[in-house]
């Protein structure tokens, strides 16, 4: 415990001193936005940079009046002479008209910085931002739209990590019924996720790390800690309640739930580093702020909360059940009544609930069919934000495309290929979905001899309206070839919708390999566990359903709008590109947490009884209670996010809670067990020669054949029964009435 404290201490500290220098940075080399960047930066490095749109409203008169114009142009004076601003084109220059809008009462300024946004540091984003906004009088307002606004916008989460603490805490009570055993998981996945933030920060320093990593480390980590505590805790005060002492009791809770709290917690930091292979920078710093924070939580569970039972054992179990311990009084089962009943209940008809299982995650699964990849704009961000309040200025002033003018960038070396760039700015002008264009500027390259053309394009529609999406990709496949036909310019489209487009293009190409890389390295891993070929079959393919019909929520809610406003969205848009990327190795590797937790008691079970409905029965009734308050605490905990103000984070809210309560509710409660009744004893066989080429891995603990442990004979002589029956296991939940004394 001291080294604990010591470590989350001194990182913390460290952390604390040193910072963090999170990016957001995302370009793509092999993309045609990346290179329309890199072609600016190359030959005009002045406006190559990051552009913000300065906004004006007026809420009387119009900002060309003297009073709003003279403080328009104050501002601007201002800006100009802050670090890294090379070029400000403001409403009342020449061609500025076209950026007043045609009320008269809104219009903008484009400010163009030298450098990217992602170069620009914090604390000179915060204080453009700052005298933008500062600015703003009574009847006059400024407001600020851009990647520099944006990385200032704060979504904290803290009240939904507080929130998530809390819920966690009263299902952990109502399960343990102690408030000691309350407090220990809580306290472990708290100390663990500490020391996981602090250590992402710190790796931010190493490698590119998205400013959402600490929040989504947040999430997983204190889903997945307080669930592997509560599998160590619940053994533990099984094996108490079986009449064991306290470091016996440990012993055994770690040989049983801490064997498979490894595995399955090495499955989920194996599935989180499978997003290295996608090669895209932008996840790597995700991957392995997931992966520590994850891994932090399964060292946790082995190291410190043993630690902590070894202090505060018998305050884990109730009151009545420490006085029933002391009269030596012992539980003689461990299994649930009611899910024993259940098990009894599947049997009858384990191929319909397969089916009807399996229907209810497709059905869920359709809208993810039609889930469009993409970004969400300013809309999504909080309301009280300068970027929000930008956004609905120029979409009121000018239409929602003005919030992310598409870019076409060229180098010309003649007044012909001039002509040419400005024949293709015309040709796009003219397309439907276009609002408008801005006149071609050249700017000398830095070579002398050469220039660089560059022209805004505004659409019709919202950066994030699929309408854009199609306008980008007609202007690249169909306007510009036939534009440039003939001639040896070339014309690229760049600009930030650009680039989140490309973004998604690439994410959505990579995502079927990705998927087939992290199923298969799982089935590698189940199959050498259980020794067996249909599991890991069966749990894949339930576990893709299941991510399924967890996207399939996510689409219908953000993308498709159904029951958003019951969760306080106030506006719909693309799924996030990365989400997809993000959420199934982490859904996968959750849902492999339970599957791994429900299958490894059934292998105990199978290895005392040797009968495949024996042990699928069993294994059912004596975790189904203790996996259902995990998902509990994991839709609790993932829950809570969906009221924080950060769009990704109650996308990934959303995702998870509902992926935990599918799998929960259907994966392991019907479907897993009901395909395991229906294969049989074929569930825990494996061709000879594989069994002797796969290494051997034990998760089940010192398992004995029920003979050896209760019933003294072979194992052939044990009749299969429909229910749990005096001697089958080993402890019982003291809530439930007890069992009649075992009969000689």
């Amino acid at each position: 415990m001291i080294a604990w404290i010591g470590v989350v201490v001194a990182v913390n500290a460290i952390e604390s001193s040193a910072g963090a220098t999170y990016n957001d940075n995302f370009s793509l080399r092999q993309t045609e936005s990346h290179q329309a960047d890199r072609l600016l930066a190359l030959s005009a490095p002045s406006i190559s940079g990051d552009t913000e749109e300065v906004v004006i409203a007026t809420r009387q008169g119009r900002v060309t009046d003297p009073a709003p114009r003279a403080r328009f142009d104050a501002l601007l004076a201002e800006l100009s002479r802050l670090p890294n601003v090379s070029e400000i084109q403001s409403p009342y220059g020449p061609g500025g008209a076209s950026q007043i809008a045609p009320d008269g009462r809104i219009a903008f300024a484009d400010v163009t910085f030298d450098i990217g946004a992602n170069v620009i540091s914090g604390g000179e984003s915060r204080t453009f931002v700052r005298a933008v906004t500062s600015a703003s009088r009574p009847g006059i307002e400024f407001e600020d739209q851009g990647q520099v606004a944006e990385s200032t916008v704060n979504n904290d989460d803290t009240h939904s990590l507080i929130i998530g603490f809390i819920a966690a805490g009263m299902v952990l009570f109502v399960v343990f019924g102690s408030v000691l055993a309350m407090v220990l998981p809580l306290l472990t996945a708290g100390l663990s996720l500490g020391t996981g933030i602090a250590l992402i920060g710190l790796l931010s320093h190493v490698t590119e790390v998205a400013s959402f990593s600490g929040e989504l480390a947040a999430l997983i980590g204190l889903g997945v800690g307080v669930d592997y505590a509560l599998f160590v805790v619940t053994r533990y005060r099984q094996a108490r309640l079986r009449g064991l002492e306290s470091e016996e009791a440990t012993l055994e809770s770690l040989d049983t739930s801490g064997r498979a709290v490894l595995f399955a917690g090495t499955i989920v930091v194996i599935a989180m580093l499978g997003m290295l292979l996608l090669r895209v920078s932008f996840l790597n710093g995700v991957a392995f702020g997931a992966a520590i924070a994850v891994a932090l939580t399964v060292v946790a569970a082995l190291t410190l909360l043993p630690a902590l039972l070894s202090l505060f054992g018998s305050g884990v179990l109730r009151r009545r059940e420490r006085r029933a311990i002391r009269e030596g009084r012992h539980a003689i089962t461990d299994e649930s009544r009611a899910w024993a009943r259940w098990a009894t209940w599947m049997a009858r008809r384990p191929k319909t609930f397969m089916l009807v299982g399996v229907a209810v995650l497709a059905i869920l699964a359709i809208p993810f069919f039609s889930m469009r990849l993409g970004s969400a704009d300013s809309s999504s961000d909080p309301t009280s934000s300068t970027t929000y309040k930008s956004y609905e200025l120029l979409a009121r002033g000018f239409g929602p495309g003005y919030n992310g003018p598409l870019e076409l960038v060229a180098q010309v070396h003649s007044a012909a290929e001039r002509a040419v760039f400005a024949g293709v700015v015309d040709a796009v002008a003219r397309n439907a979905d276009v609002a408008s264009v801005t006149p071609p500027h050249f700017a000398t390259g830095i070579d002398g001899r050469s220039a660089i053309a560059v022209s805004d394009v505004y659409p019709r529609g919202s950066p994030q309206a699929a309408s854009t999406s199609s306008l980008l990709s007609t202007v690249r496949s169909t306007i510009i070839p036939r534009a440039t036909a003939g001639s040896d310019v070339r014309v690229l489209v760049g600009g930030q919708t650009a680039i989140f487009a490309d973004f998604s293009h690439v994410l959505a190409s990579k995502l079927p390999l990705f998927v087939g890389i992290v199923v298969f390295v799982s089935f590698l891993l189940l199959m050498a566990v259980f020794r067996s070929l249909w599991i890991p079959l069966t749990a894949a393919l339930a576990n893709l359903l299941s991510a399924g019909a967890a996207f399939g929520v996510v689409t219908a809610v953000f993308q498709n709008g159904w029951g958003a406003s019951l969760l306080g969205l106030s506006s719909t848009g693309p799924i996030e590109a990365f989400l997809p990327v993000l959420m199934f190795p982490i859904l996968f590797g959750v849902s492999m947490d339970y599957e791994v937790f429900l299958v490894t008691r059934m292998y105990e079970e199978w290895h005392r009884r040797l009968d495949n409905s024996e042990a699928v029965h069993h294994g059912l009734a004596a975790t189904g209670r203790t996996i259902t308050a995990a998902a509990a605490i994991m839709v609790l905990v993932f829950g809570a996010f969906i009221l924080g103000g950060s769009w990704i984070i109650e996308l990934f809210g959303l995702g998870f809670a509902s992926a935990v309560f599918i799998d929960a509710a259907m994966v392991r409660s019907i479907v897993v067990p009901a395909s395991m009744m229906v294969i049989g004893e074929a569930n825990w066989r494996i061709p000879a020669w594989l069994d002797r080429w796969l290494p051997r891995f034990n998760v089940e603990g010192s398992a004995a054949p029920i003979s050896a442990v209760l019933l003294d004979v072979p194992v052939a002589d044990v009749l299969p029964i429909a229910g749990p029956r005096p001697g089958d296991a080993t402890t019982l939940d003291l809530d439930e009435p007890p069992l009649p004394e075992p009969v000689a």
